[in-house]
């Protein structure tokens, strides 16, 4: 493994679902669309029940890096593979977190545009961040990572 290598993602993902969702505001604003979607009875319940998934996602990711001695910063080089805990069932559990996190706070905020624009954001981190991150993990890892990718799914 070299020292020196990285994913090469410059941008905080994270911040890719805060700006979508700073847009799909914006959007709202300009484009009002009525709450049919997420609905006032639901978004509630929907929401909060999202969040608290998103959480134990995401907490359960961000402890396996911990303890594993890695960074979560995506331009420092990774120590080791992740292939246990909750990366047994999806290789980006902190995606997929964030992307439920999102999904609650759609239903919280009640906007209709939210939670259209999900597809744009698993398109897009897909894109430009896993991708990258799978080139690097196959350059670092090699058969180990091949061997991981093979039977653990992307997503869900």
């Amino acid at each position: 493994m070299k020292k020196k290598d990285n994913p090469g993602v410059y941008l905080p993902p994270p911040l890719i679902y805060v700006f979508v969702f700073l847009f799909s505001l914006w959007v709202n604003k300009m484009v009002p669309l009525r709450e049919e979607l997420t609905g006032k009875k639901y978004s509630l319940t929907m929401g909060i029940l999202f969040i608290l998934i998103a959480a134990m996602i995401i907490f359960a990711a961000i402890f396996r890096f911990i303890i594993s001695g890695n960074t979560l910063v995506t331009i420092k080089p990774a120590k080791s593979l992740q292939a246990i805990g909750i990366y047994r069932v999806s290789r980006n559990p902190m995606y997929l977190g964030l992307v439920f996190l999102y999904t609650g706070l759609a239903f919280l905020k009640g906007n209709t545009w939210t939670i259209l624009f999900i597809p744009l954001i698993i398109i897009f981190v897909q894109a430009f961040v896993i991708r990258k991150e799978e080139k690097y993990l196959l350059r670092t890892f090699g058969n180990e990572y091949e061997n991981y990718r093979s039977k653990v799914r992307r997503w869900l």
